[in-house]
């Protein structure tokens, strides 16, 4: 038997293809005699297109076909509700589909022998539109009279979750201080490297096959098959290299209307998006405005939390249902508090849509609860960390729904931990206590410290059927000298394939170096799941522990091969009750605390970040070097949505879809350390005790961030990204100058 292998830095098995650019990426794939596609999207935010003339468009030179609503055979598709067409239009057999509800629809395909055929093609359609009334407030969105989007949900609201625990009046009476607070987000582009590409084809078995990016191939292959009105094994999705993902390639892109093309004509077709059609086709983090009103007592104990929250879904559904209910959950943080009272909305808009993003509604919920909780020190005159640990949940403690924790609560000593390690505090016995922080010479720099905690959910919340099957083949004589491991879970940047073989290795008890891994592809392997919710390293690890468990009492009775397949599900979990919102949520979580320095430049109204320290509870980090890089990651990722991407939408309209103008973060924009501190607190249930963790670095810089501004400037800021221009209005109302 070898030695452990769980728990070592092993080289990723993609580096040096990524490396060297031998990598073949969606956009990168040719096959002879392929065609090209490209996509007519609406022309307005919300219409009824009365007609649609592809005459002149089918006349061009190099054009093979045109497609409109009429040509879907089952025109409807999405995640979690069918509530969006595949293409928009008259002839459609799906009532409604004939109408635009944002400029993110498709209207028509155009499928010709060259890009550049079907490229000008397209823009020879003639459209005939309807123009219909907009509304691109969520809130106004809920007022009798605005603009139905959807009649399945009256005054736009898609979902309405509610918290009611404890007895609010007892609360307030309890409460020696009570702060109010307002707190906005805004969208976030996911800016992944690879736009949306795909190539579509009949393969060998006559399966209409779309190779594509995406973060579930089962789930793509089911979408593209009710789409298409095929059965599911009719369907073949195959993953090459994904080039990041985050939560954006989770919902239909090119998928369908790529199979719709290669099974009409029977001849491989092809697609690129630009990065201007990527911003402007695919849905963004959810903006969310939450009122919030917190109480606690003179020793800094809260005892009453309200809070209003509402999330701009956008036109279609998306995820949106999936992530208010985590929001939902996350805006009181992770904190013991015994009267709640909670209504989280998520609203129909003929905005973009918004669906899942790393942390799926807990970077937006901890905005709100991290900013009331340093309000609340504030306001007692106490320190932010130990607030903080005096509130945080322990073993047993009730959550806001009214049930406990799974076992393996640390956020306790996460907290101590990354206040300890941060250098910027110390423990005495009064408590924790921050130390003096030295500010720059330059009058017109400002530094400031500021600390968040939050934890995430592991795996799919709410009663979301959840499970992962993997298959493990043992090949030999004597011994062991082969192991095939089919796991279907996607790799999208996080190092999961790499995770993969490492866990295949230690529980079968062989060098990784005769481990092989079959995945990404419907027709070779089992339904993984999804790439999200920080929950692939848990679920496949659970899955291929159990295949291997089996697959060696297979051998051990000299099957040869010993073959075995195991699906694992975890604890069951429960739906919110309607009225109160009791449930059992989640069957795992991940613990955070970061503490953020700035410098403020109070004429530019910059904010810099100089360092971050990220202490994260990962259960047992399988590779550390790949954990270190995911809080590096979402550091930076996280450092972007709180100071600098600012998307800007006017009346439903993008007026920035590109990168030169939607700023992300670059090399030059990196702090000067991430402190990435990885601590081991085993999950009970976890493969080898580890927890997922790819989100719970992002959840909390954000707040963070606002904290050390206010730390340095002693102004709040509760509306994010705190662009420069937004800084300096904050100062100046507040009379901060140098």
């Amino acid at each position: 038997m070898m030695t452990t292998i769980v728990g070592q830095t092993i080289q990723r098995t993609d580096a040096v293809s990524k490396v060297t650019g031998r990598a073949a990426y969606p956009g990168d794939l040719d096959m002879d005699g392929q065609l090209w596609m490209k996509v007519r999207f609406s022309d307005r935010v919300h219409a009824r297109i009365v007609s649609i003339d592809t005459s002149r468009a089918e006349a061009y030179p190099g054009v093979v076909a045109v497609f409109t609503a009429r040509d879907v055979p089952n025109n409807e598709y999405g995640l979690i509700i069918f509530d969006q067409p595949v293409l928009c239009g008259p002839g459609s057999n799906k009532p409604g589909a004939d109408i635009v509800r944002c400029m993110a629809d498709h209207v028509a395909l155009v499928v010709a022998e060259t890009e550049q055929a079907a490229a000008a093609a397209r823009d020879l359609i003639q459209i005939d539109y309807e123009d219909l009334p907009i509304v691109t407030d969520a809130e106004a969105a809920m007022d009798d009279g605005a603009p139905q989007l959807h009649a399945a949900s009256p005054n736009n609201i898609l979902c309405h979750y509610r918290i009611r625990k404890g007895d609010m009046q007892a609360g307030w009476a309890q409460a020696a201080v009570v702060v109010e607070g307002t707190y906005t987000t805004s969208w976030q582009e996911h800016a992944y490297l690879q736009p949306e590409a795909g190539l579509s084809y009949i393969d060998e078995e006559g399966r209409v096959t779309v190779v594509v990016g995406g973060q579930w191939v089962h789930e793509d292959q089911e979408q593209v098959a009710h789409a298409l009105g095929l059965e599911r094994d009719q369907v073949r999705i195959i993953y090459p290299a994904i080039g990041g993902a985050f939560g954006g390639r989770e919902d239909m892109s090119v998928q369908i209307i790529l199979a719709l093309a290669a099974m009409k004509l029977r001849r491989p077709v092809k697609i690129i998006w630009s990065r201007e059609e990527s911003i402007r086709g695919h849905h963004k983090r959810h903006p969310v405005k939450i009122y919030a009103r917190w109480g606690a007592t003179r020793e800094g104990k809260v005892v009453a939390a309200e809070a209003q929250v509402i999330g701009d879904g956008g036109a279609y559904a998306y995820t949106t249902t999936k992530v208010m209910g985590n929001a939902n959950l996350m805006v009181t943080g992770p904190y013991c508090i015994p009267n709640i009272h909670i209504d989280t909305y998520g609203v129909y808009t003929n905005n973009i849509p918004a669906g899942a993003f790393r942390g799926f509604g807990g970077p937006q919920g901890a905005f709100a609860a991290e900013g009331q909780m340093t309000k609340l020190a504030q306001a007692l005159g106490m320190d932010p960390v130990e607030i903080r640990a005096r509130n945080v949940l322990h073993e047993g403690d009730l959550l806001s729904v009214g049930t406990p924790l799974p076992k393996g609560v640390s956020i306790p000593e996460v907290v101590a931990k990354c206040a300890a390690e941060s250098g910027y505090w110390e423990q005495t016995p009064d408590g924790w206590k921050r130390k003096p922080l030295a500010q720059p010479a330059d009058p017109s720099k400002r530094r400031g410290v500021g600390f968040a905690c939050g934890f995430k959910n592991v795996g799919f919340s709410f009663g979301a059927p959840e499970q992962n099957t993997a298959t493990i083949e043992l090949y030999g004589k004597a011994e062991i000298e082969r192991v095939v491991v089919r796991q279907g879970g996607a790799e999208v940047g996080q190092g999961a394939h790499t995770v993969f073989l490492q866990m295949a290795a230690e529980a079968v008890g062989v060098p990784i170096e005769r481990v092989e891994l079959i995945t990404q592809d419907t027709a070779q392997t089992s339904n993984s799941g999804s790439a999200s919710a920080s929950r692939m390293t848990f679920m496949a690890g659970n899955a291929i522990r159990g295949a291997a468990e089996r697959a060696l009492e297979a051998w051990r009775n000299e099957e040869r091969p010993a073959i075995a397949t195991y699906q694992y599900r975890p604890p069951k979990t429960t739906p919110y009750d309607p009225q109160t919102g009791r449930s059992e949520p989640n069957f795992a979580y991940g613990y955070v605390a970061q503490a953020v320095e700035v410098e403020v430049d109070l004429e530019t109204g910059h904010v810099h970040v100089i360092r971050v320290v990220s202490a994260n509870d990962v259960g047992r980090a399988v590779n550390p070097q790949l954990v270190q890089g995911q809080v590096e990651g979402a550091v930076v990722q996280a450092q972007g949505y709180a100071i600098m991407e600012h998307l800007v939408s006017v009346n439903g309209v993008i007026q920035n879809p590109y990168l030169s103008t939607y700023l992300i973060p670059t090399v030059l924009d990196v702090p000067h350390e991430v402190k990435a501190l990885i601590l081991e607190y085993a999950d009970p249930i976890g493969p080898w005790g580890a927890r997922g963790m790819a989100e719970m670095p992002f959840l909390t810089i954000a707040p963070a961030i606002a904290a050390a501004v206010h730390d340095a400037t002693g102004v709040w800021i509760d509306s994010i990204p705190m662009t420069p221009d937004r800084v300096v209005r904050h100062l100046q109302a507040h009379h901060v100058a140098v």
